[in-house]
């Protein structure tokens, strides 16, 4: 990734206080070629995602047929993950999307938009956003509705 992602994102969740702590964990890509189907590749890493999520976790899944939430709505799923106690992870697929095994895992499924977002600025975006959404139930100024 480029130093601005990595900068964008330390900047974002520095600003989360923490009982809001992200931690991005990568998950390496499956193997791509001519001669193996896309979904051998998709699976791959999907069982990777799905070894790393912990026993009692949250899943929220990002994908493109999931439900696109407000600024508001997403202040108050995070009110909602945070008072459960629960860790929570956010599920982002490869250039290919997720895994079926992963998407039927996730309790949510979020579509960050219709468009289709290189991975650099998914990380950037998830977390500004959920920095937004904290600011939103904190009162915070960040946020101008």
């Amino acid at each position: 990734m480029p130093s601005w992602v990595g900068e964008a994102y330390r900047e974002f969740s520095r600003r989360l206080p923490r009982e809001c702590t992200l931690q991005l964990h990568e998950i390496p890509l499956g193997k791509r070629s001519k001669s193996q189907p896309v979904e051998r590749a998709q699976n791959d890493e999907g069982r990777l995602m799905l070894g790393a999520i912990p026993a009692d976790c949250q899943v929220v899944a990002l994908d493109v047929r999931g439900r696109a939430w407000s600024t508001e709505a997403l202040a108050a799923s995070l009110q909602d993950w945070m008072a459960s106690g629960r860790d929570l992870a956010l599920l982002v697929g490869g250039p290919d999307g997720l895994s079926p095994a992963c998407l039927e895992r996730a309790d949510q499924c979020w579509s960050l938009s219709a468009l289709t977002f290189p991975h650099a600025l998914v990380r950037v975006i998830i977390a500004e956003q959920l920095y937004r959404a904290w600011t939103v139930t904190t009162g915070h100024p960040y946020h101008r509705a």
